[in-house]
């Protein structure tokens, strides 16, 4: 996947633990690691809202978006 998600970087700046975070946020201690480790599918508006206003930050310091070149080589669907 080609979303990176910066989650640690931006709880070490504020020097928050996962468990405060996910308290302060409103889901599970489970699901902020889920986020941390790039294994969710997707985000809710309202959870991103929630992590951008606890840590009061725009998605973008969160969420990075890195060109995945092995993911389209050879796929003739992206290889027009």
């Amino acid at each position: 996947m080609a979303i990176i998600v910066d989650l640690d970087v931006q709880l070490a700046k504020r020097n928050l633990s996962v468990g405060e975070f996910a308290a302060a946020v409103g889901i599970t201690p489970a699901n902020i690691a889920v986020l941390k480790n790039g294994r969710a599918k997707a985000v809710r508006f309202t959870t991103l809202d929630a992590i951008c206003r606890t840590l009061d930050c725009q998605p973008g310091d969160v969420l990075r978006w890195v060109p995945d070149d092995e993911g389209t080589e050879g796929n003739d669907e992206y290889n027009d």
